[in-house]
């Protein structure tokens, strides 16, 4: 067995420590882990490098200012407009407030990239009316759990800007950010589906009914109050789409800098949302989104933002120092070595990633063994694309969700006020949908665009 799982097994357990035995936040778990491998290690002369190369990381910043810009279309009127399209056409069905909460919270947790922090935001309104119109608790929570932590695999979610570095550092200028990007939105649409069939099986399981047709909107009067709020997703996917099937157009016009185009589109993304969200939001709302009301918001987001940030950071200096002891390349050789086929590839690795997926953040997760897990798959005959298309799938849906150290259902948890034996079975069930899922994907056994 190579040192380097031992590295990845110091880094376990003084996070299981902190977080199960100590009850600190998993922020403070993961740089205690951090001091730990450093220690281990003995790299403390490369601790200064390990902080400034992970300040300087890009993809640090998409996260971040992805949850910021989440908080502030929070206080637009868009996000709600949304929500009650959303209910208008879904709520008659069986189990219509839990569609609302698939793909409402699934939408929001793309655009803040925290699966936590979005259950906490969005579960406060879904949870209860899942519970007002008939579901279980224990149901309700996972419902909005592991609609939250699917935002992870969906663009424009921060944690795709990691994968597509990966991908883009092995193969340069052979894929676009646009050409990923139309992939990936493939692959979430047969993932929503997914949710959405498990949801209306356990709905006819628990005898879960429509919502009252006195607590429905009407479809008319929710699209005269808000069909502008249905221009935020097109905002977001024009660019991407443009770029990936006229990219000859924009080549000829950009020259050189043609290839970073679609890449620093990322970059301006959380702003053209937020001020396309407040431009699209009702008079009133417009109005009181100055300056100064946008700064009250961030500064009192702060206790949201600055956990998930932390944590990703800290994630990050551990990532360095996995890097500089060589233990992505250590485990994939040891991986290798087995010469496992790809379909036991496929089989193997979305366990290895729902395991670190309990403690490890999945941008985190897709930074150290990233290149490992595409590098492996495609020496066994899987497509580049494919394989870094289902990394955040595999590592960011899976962060949170996977049991016993489950801190998206946790919190889903405590809103439902759900019993932890009921939520955790209930759990099993839609990670191992969505694992089965993931295989199945990896295997080529779907029709993928773009692929």
């Amino acid at each position: 067995m190579p040192v380097e799982l031992i590295y990845l097994g110091v880094v376990f357990v003084v996070a299981i420590i902190g977080f199960s035995v100590l009850k600190r936040p998993l922020y403070e778990c993961m740089l205690a882990s951090f001091v730990a491998l450093v220690a281990v290690t003995g790299t403390w002369a490369d601790v200064g490098s390990f902080i400034w190369d992970a300040m300087n990381e890009s993809s640090l910043y998409v996260i971040i200012v992805f949850v910021t810009s989440a908080t502030l279309l929070g206080e637009t009127t868009i996000i709600d407009d949304c929500i009650e399209i959303i209910l208008s056409v879904f709520g008659r069905l069986r189990g219509g407030a839990g569609f609302v909460a698939i793909i409402g919270s699934t939408y929001m947790g793309s655009l803040s990239g925290s699966g936590p922090g979005n259950v906490a935001t969005t579960g406060v309104f879904t949870i209860p009316a899942m519970k007002k119109s008939g579901f279980p608790p224990h149901l309700a929570a996972n419902v909005e759990a592991h609609a939250s932590t699917m935002g992870n695999m969906i663009p424009p979610a921060g944690m795709i800007a990691v994968a597509f570095a990966v991908l883009d550092g092995m193969y340069p200028g052979k894929y676009t950010m646009s050409q990923y990007w139309m992939v990936l939105w493939s692959i979430a649409i047969i993932f929503v589906i997914q949710r959405i069939i498990t949801l209306y099986i356990m709905c006819l399981y628990y005898k879960v009914e429509p919502m009252n047709k006195a607590d429905v909107p009407s479809l008319k009067e929710s699209l005269k109050k808000g069909w502008k709020s249905v221009f935020l997703p097109v905002i977001v996917f024009l660019p991407f789409f443009l770029t990936n099937n006229y990219g000859e157009f924009f080549d000829a016009r950009l020259g050189a800098g043609a290839s970073a185009f679609s890449s620093s589109i990322l970059l301006f993304i959380p702003s053209l949302i937020v001020v396309m969200g407040i431009f699209l939001s009702e008079k009133e709302t417009r109005h009181k989104m100055t300056i100064k009301n946008m700064y009250d918001v961030v500064c009192e987001s702060m206790t949201t933002v600055v956990p998930t940030s932390a944590l990703v950071m800290f994630s990050y200096f551990v990532s360095n120092v996995f890097e500089t002891v060589n233990v992505g390349p250590a485990i994939g050789q040891f991986i290798s070595n087995m010469n496992l086929p790809y379909m036991a590839l496929a089989l193997v690795l979305p366990l290895f990633t729902a395991v670190l997926g309990m403690l490890i953040p999945g941008s985190t997760q897709v930074k150290i063994f990233g290149g490992i897990i595409i590098s492996v798959m495609v020496a066994a005959g899987g497509d580049p694309l494919l394989v870094c298309a289902m990394l955040p799938c595999i590592c960011g849906a899976m962060h949170g969700v996977t049991p016993p150290y489950c801190a998206c259902v946790y919190t889903a948890m405590g809103i439902a006020e759900s019993e932890l034996k009921p939520t955790l079975v209930n759990c099993m069930i839609w990670v191992a949908a969505h694992y089965i899922l993931s295989v199945t994907t990896l295997l080529g056994m779907l029709p993928i665009f773009g692929i």
